[in-house]
């Protein structure tokens, strides 16, 4: 058996959201037709390789990403609390610039420390949960890969956590877009690097909403 191992967070695809809703962790958001194809290929990209355990949040959105891929590998999908999307205060709000709600004052103590953040769940329990779950994709792939599918800021979180990086940030440089892939390979259980690509890069839109 080698003793490389590649587990690989998959964001899920573009959802049908024409009102720009920050959906975070609510029921009822499912892909776009175009998500779908983002899931295609992420199904076309995993079937030229050693994937033999998948894992996915519980989220509509994860799961319809999720289905392509354990059809394409005969594969079951293993759902997993740990790869759900972070709890958010804004869920089910327009949150932006001239949207209203950065100008509600019931909103500003959530606004008052982005380093843990305080708007939702904190940074040092996404990575904890995030890492938990990759340790257990690992075991199940020794010598081989998995694949987790999951949502822009656990990934993000889970790779900075990896690489010893402090986890608060910039949202808008996460490096986790729809349907993209972000690799963690191991050599025992040490990890030897991290890579990144995009199967899908044709379907993702110029404006990759963060979530």
């Amino acid at each position: 058996m080698s003793d490389t191992t590649v587990v690989h967070l998959l964001r899920h695809g573009e959802v049908d959201n024409p009102r720009g809703i920050l959906y975070g962790r609510l029921p009822g958001y499912h892909l776009s037709a175009n998500g779908r194809a983002m899931a295609d290929a992420a199904a076309d990209y995993f079937a030229e390789r050693a994937v033999v355990a998948l894992f996915s949040s519980p989220l509509e959105r994860a799961q319809e990403t999720a289905r392509p891929v354990a059809e394409r590998l005969g594969l079951p999908i293993v759902t997993d609390d740990r790869l759900t999307e972070a709890w958010n205060h804004f869920e089910g709000l327009k949150f932006g610039v001239g949207d209203g709600a950065l100008r509600k004052p019931a909103h500003w103590p959530r606004l008052v420390n982005p380093f843990r953040p305080s708007w939702g769940e904190p940074y040092s329990e996404v990575a904890a949960r995030m890492l938990s779950v990759m340790e257990t994709a690992r075991k199940a792939a020794l010598g081989q890969e998995a694949v987790c599918v999951t949502h822009q800021l656990p990934i993000w979180i889970a790779r900075r956590a990896a690489e010893g990086r402090h986890l608060w940030h910039n949202p808008a440089v996460r490096e986790a877009a729809l349907g993209s892939v972000t690799s963690f390979t191991y050599t025992g259980d040490r990890l030897a690097g991290v890579s990144y690509t995009v199967p899908a890069r044709r379907q993702v839109p110029q404006d990759d909403a963060a979530q």
